[in-house]
């Protein structure tokens, strides 16, 4: 008790035990095994609990496992020793001590202190010059909490020394997130110097692009030899393409690639082909001229000047941070900041909306002790795990504390500084989430609402057994498209999660003071005076609500009542409403200049939104269908030696853009049938072809194929049934059974993740619920032999509908003229007042400006 209580501050533990060298190499011997050094590639986490937000600042310190280099604060180190046997720990603790003070009352001379060791942040709050820094490290045996101090070069033996020293020269898993050192990351290209473009007369539009081979109009790359525009390839956050691009390289061999909406004033994404990962290419600015795009022009604005440095008295920069305003900070529960990581504002504004929603608190901090207890064995790699830290971080109030009262500072401070932790640092959240996504994953500023959606993917692809907080988003639209020349129409429904508003410029209040403004900002500029005081559009909101109700035409409309391509127009309608409406003002567009512009408006938001209105009526009398022919699929000559008439091989079945469709909603098998069926060219071909089958009776029955004897095999899903004829191989299914798991366990994970053995590890330790289903599984395994398959039937996308009435309760504003540069800021509504988020710092709002917002988040209200 002696020794946990020199540990923990209980009572008795005023020192620890002292032992001679014999006594510490004898207690280290059983655990030596277990000891590693750290290798090239491990990840040393020595600055943050895999759990929480504690750090070696923290009172409680925190433990290093000598094993598997994760660390955990004093809450949570029990755990990990208890799931994992790991028995030895480097404690790391940092004390803060005011300075000792010369005899005129003045902190005595600088010195170089030789006790800090630690790769720390300082604590901003305070002066250096009246407080100091030591840093403590030894090491802990568990369950006995036996500690030996460190350096012990001496006692220890030389294996522990090798481990100790290398654990403590670390450097930080999260160095390309430092914005000083991520540019540095990325290599230049071998190609950049010597590149070839082709004078081919291509000029790029500022808009508008699609791919040239399938038409799709997101995640589209410029070729810099040729001009062409391809889609890149599909994403594990469903965006993304078909490929094209680096199917263009395969028959071209042209290297270099820029991806289009990314350029801004400070670069661009470039990817080399060739290379195989991202680059730098010193001469893109002369490589996008080449195709018309002006990026040295990009640099300034119109006067010459940054952005930055452009001040209009009103500026959104003053208006939306609520400058020269004093604000009160708010402290506790849900009041807690988000450190700024270098252009990482976009993350922190859409968490905090997100932690603001009762669902998303109760799915992750609410099952907090569940999510912990059956997290993985690196829980800094589990979304789920890091989501719930994330949560309990913001709304716990742990990290959010009000300054120690002025009477008790001189007491505290006598013996040890004890800094209150005032926001989290949100570095192992966005090195997970952003892992393997080329925009989020690098240290430039990005588009919240891209985020959004891509955090309600993360959430869909990772829910907690049937719960899953983001359905509260999801809403069904009906698109009616009508042929103009027959008058014929056709009804379609789609999943969506927000609602994107048009900036409706034509019906601008104010046109003449806005033309005035535009004549005297100009002359202001040709004559080198102060700009005039800044004058925004004001739109009315109901004016962008009828822009997004009115129709609009369709590009490459085909007629199947006409069997050829006509004119169309389609509108959009809420087939659906959802229980939190998230709307989007589209205020980002490029000039013709390509120089990125924002509408700087002025939009009457209003509190409560009804829109009910907007309600989808279906099929209506006297209208008539267009007939269900399928468009003929249009091969391109360089796919026509990919695609054969006969049945391909169903192991050849493009998975990518099966997921991409089962993402939407469709169910697992019918997205199967559609890929093959359409001979693997794309998701948005099979789109269409599921759009035409899906009323048919077998739509959604396994794939059957003549030749093939059965059902396809297709790798069960957490989301639907799985066929009981694919069979794992037994030896994989051996090698699970034998670390400890049931074979009902393994058989289900491995038919979860395609018969990968390393995926089928993490999907059990990520589906604890599973080993609860246990019976299930063993009547389904009875059932194999009899090549029965679960006849449920397809669920349809999960909605929550209701009215249409909704009361607003957050919004996240941008300042900028781009979403690839600027600021965001959240304003919530809390206990009914207005609270402005702005990075770490929290306070009171005074005038929340609800005109400027991006994103708006209403959540539904009674009628």
């Amino acid at each position: 008790m002696q020794r946990r209580g020199a540990l923990f501050g209980m009572p008795g533990g005023s020192g620890s035990r002292k032992m001679a060298a014999g006594d510490i190499g004898e207690l280290l011997v059983p655990h030596m095994p277990t000891i590693r050094v750290p290798r090239s590639g491990d990840r040393v986490y020595k600055n943050e609990c895999a759990f929480s937000y504690d750090s070696p600042n923290s009172e409680g310190g925190l433990y290093v496992c000598m094993n598997t280099f994760l660390a955990f604060g004093r809450e949570h180190v029990e755990r990990h020793f208890r799931k994992t046997g790991q028995s030895v720990y480097m404690h790391l603790k940092r004390h803060v001590r005011e300075k000792v003070r010369g005899a005129s009352g003045g902190a005595l001379p600088k010195r170089r202190n030789s006790k800090i060791f630690l790769d720390l942040d300082t604590d901003d709050d305070l002066n250096s010059d009246d407080y100091e820094y030591e840093d403590e490290a030894k090491l802990v045996i568990f369950p006995d909490h036996y500690e030996i101090a460190l350096p012990n070069i001496e006692e220890l033996p030389a294996l522990v020394t090798i481990a100790c020293d290398a654990v403590l020269s670390s450097k930080s898993p999260y160095r390309k997130q430092d914005p000083d050192t991520w540019e540095n990351e990325l290599p230049v290209s071998k190609y950049a110097n010597n590149l070839t473009q082709l004078d081919n007369g291509v000029r790029i539009p500022p808009s508008g692009w699609k791919c040239a081979r399938c038409d799709l109009r997101e995640n589209l790359w410029l070729n810099l030899t040729d001009g062409s525009v391809l889609c890149g390839k599909w994403f594990f956050d469903s965006s993304g393409g078909n490929g094209h691009a680096l199917e263009h390289y395969r028959d071209m061999g042209y290297p270099l690639a820029v991806k289009l909406g990314t350029i801004s004033p400070d670069g661009a994404d470039v990817y080399s082909f060739q290379e195989e990962e991202p680059v730098l290419d010193p001469h893109l600015a002369k490589h996008l001229a080449h195709f018309g795009i002006d990026m040295l022009h990009m640099h300034g604005t119109e006067n010459g000047l940054r952005d930055n440095d452009i001040k209009p008295r009103v500026s959104e920069w003053e208006v939306i941070q609520e400058t020269g305003t004093k604000l009160k900070p708010m402290y506790g529960p849900g009041y807690t900041g988000l450190k700024n990581l270098g252009n990482s504002c976009y993350l922190s504004s859409v968490m905090q909306a997100i932690f603001s929603i009762p669902e998303f608190q109760r799915a992750y901090v609410g099952n907090l002790p569940r999510i912990f207890d059956y997290s993985p064995l690196d829980p800094t790699q589990d979304f789920n795990t890091q989501m719930t830290k994330l949560g309990h971080g913001l709304l716990s109030g742990q990290y959010s504390k009000p300054p120690v009262k002025s009477e008790l500072i001189e007491q505290v401070m006598k013996e040890e500084h004890k800094p209150q932790q005032n926001g989290i640092s949100p570095r192992m959240f966005k090195a997970f989430v952003s892992k393997s996504h080329p925009e989020f994953s690098s240290n430039r500023q990005q588009d919240a609402q891209e985020f959004f959606l891509h955090l309600v993917n993360l959430v869909e692809r990772n829910r907690i057994g049937s719960e899953n907080p983001s359905d509260v988003f999801r809403f069904l639209v009906e698109e009616r498209i009508q042929c103009c020349q027959t008058r014929k129409v056709r009804y379609t429904e789609r999943v969506d999660y927000l609602m994107q508003l048009p900036v409706a410029m034509e019906a601008a209040t104010n046109k003449d003071e806005l033309i005035a403004y535009e004549l005297t900002r100009r002359e202001a500029e040709a004559n080198r005076r102060p700009l005039p005081e800044l004058v925004r559009a004001k739109i009315p909101f109901s004016a962008c609500l009828q822009a997004f109700s009115e129709p609009e035409n369709v590009d490459d409309f085909w007629s199947s009542a006409l069997q050829a391509k006509s004119a169309g127009v389609k509108t959009s309608r809420f087939a659906s409403f959802p229980e939190y409406l998230v709307v989007q003002i589209k205020k980002f567009t490029f000039g013709l200049d390509w120089v990125p512009k924002k509408f700087d408006v002025s939009i009457d938001m209003p509190d409560l939104l009804d829109i009910n209105h907007l309600r989808a009526r279906g099929l209506q009398p006297g209208e008539e269908e267009l007939p269900d022919i399928s468009p003929p699929i249009v091969i391109p000559d360089d796919s026509k030696d990919r695609l054969m008439n006969q049945l391909i091989d169903p192991s050849d079945i493009d998975e990518s853009s099966v997921m991409q469709l089962a993402e939407m909603g469709f169910p697992l098998e019918a997205c199967r049938k559609a890929v093959y069926f359409t001979g693997n060219m794309g998701a948005e071909v099979a789109f269409n072809w599921i759009i035409v089958h899906m009323e048919e009776p077998d739509f959604a029955e396994p794939l059957t194929m003549p030749g093939y004897g059965g059902a396809a095999s297709a790798g069960a899903s957490v989301f639907g049934a799985t066929g009981l004829d694919n069979q794992p191989p037994e030896e994989i299914v051996a090698i699970i059974t034998s670390m400890g798991f049931h074979r009902n366990q393994a058989v289900q994970a491995l038919r979860a993740t395609n018969n990968n053995l390393e995926r089928a590890l993490d999907w059990i330790f990520s589906h604890p619920e599973f080993e609860e289903d246990s019976d299930f599984v063993i009547e389904m395994e009875n059932n194999a032999n009899a090549n029965i398959i679960s006849e449920a039937k397809p669920e349809g996308p999960r909605v929550k509908d209701g009215s249409g009435m909704y009361e607003l309760f957050a919004f996240i504003s941008h300042m900028g003229t781009s979403t690839m540069s600027g600021h965001y800021v959240c304003h919530i509504k809390k206990e009914g007042r207005w609270v402005i988020y702005n990075d770490h710092r929290v306070c009171a709002s005074e005038r929340p400006p609800k005109d400027l917002g991006y994103m708006y988040f209403y959540h539904r209200v009674p009628r």
